[in-house]
C-alpha cells in the first residue's frame, strides 16, 4: 500500500509542474500568460479527480487483503505504471487539447487503468484466500459498475475523438451524475 500512495501521490505532484507563468512579464503579458494556464488547470483538475479516484478505490480494493500473489502484484504494478505515465497525455491535453490524438490518448491511458483496476477487483473478490475474513460481496457489484463505467466512458471516447474531434471531452462529464448516483448507492450499502 506505502508503494501504491507514493505512486499515486508522484504522479498527482506531477500534474502540476506544466502549470507556470514566465517571470518579468509587463502587466499585458503577464494577463495573458495567466490566461494561457487556464487549459493547464482544467487538464490538472480532470485528472487530480480521475487519479484521486483511482488511488480511492486502489485503497478499496486492497482493504481486505492480507496477501498477494503473482497475479495481484502483476495487475498492481500494470496499474501503478499507467498511473504515473497520467501526467503525461494530461500535458498533452492541457497544450493540444485541439488535436484528436492529445483526447485518444489520454481516453486510452484512462481507460487502460481503470480495466486493470477491474481486473484486479475481481482477481481479489475471486480468491478468498487472499482477504481477511471480511466478504466483499456486498460492494463487489458497485466497485464492478463503477470502474466498468469509467472504462465504458472513456473507451467510448476514443472513436468519438475521431469523429468530432476534441469536443469529445465534454462526454466525460457524464460521470459526474453517474458517480454521485453509484456513490451514493454505496454509501447505502456501506450502513446496511
Amino acid at each position: 500500500m506505502a508503494l501504491s500512495d507514493g505512486v499515486f501521490a508522484i504522479a498527482i505532484t506531477l500534474l502540476v509542474l506544466d502549470i507556470s507563468v514566465p517571470q518579468d512579464l509587463d502587466p499585458a503579458r503577464f494577463h495573458q500568460a495567466l490566461a494561457d494556464t487556464l487549459p493547464n488547470l482544467g487538464a490538472y483538475a480532470v485528472s487530480l479527480a480521475v487519479l484521486g479516484g483511482f488511488w480511492r478505490d486502489h485503497r478499496a480494493i486492497f482493504r481486505p487483503v492480507r496477501q498477494v500473489d503473482p497475479d495481484v502484484i502483476g495487475l498492481t504494478l500494470l496499474g501503478l505504471g499507467l498511473a504515473a505515465l497520467l501526467p503525461f497525455p494530461t500535458a498533452l491535453v492541457s497544450e493540444y487539447g485541439h488535436e484528436r490524438v492529445s483526447v485518444v490518448i489520454y481516453s486510452a491511458t484512462v481507460a487502460a487503468l481503470g480495466a486493470v483496476h477491474l481486473a484486479l477487483a475481481v482477481v481479489v473478490a475471486r480468491r478468498p484466500w487472499l482477504r481477511d475474513g471480511a466478504d466483499p460481496v456486498r460492494d463487489e457489484f458497485l466497485y464492478a459498475v463503477d470502474l466498468g463505467v469509467t472504462v465504458v466512458v472513456f473507451v467510448v471516447t476514443i472513436p468519438l475523438a475521431l469523429v468530432v474531434g476534441p469536443a469529445a471531452m465534454w462526454w466525460w462529464l457524464v460521470l459526474l451524475p453517474v458517480k454521485v448516483w453509484l456513490g451514493r448507492k454505496e454509501d447505502a450499502a456501506a450502513a446496511e
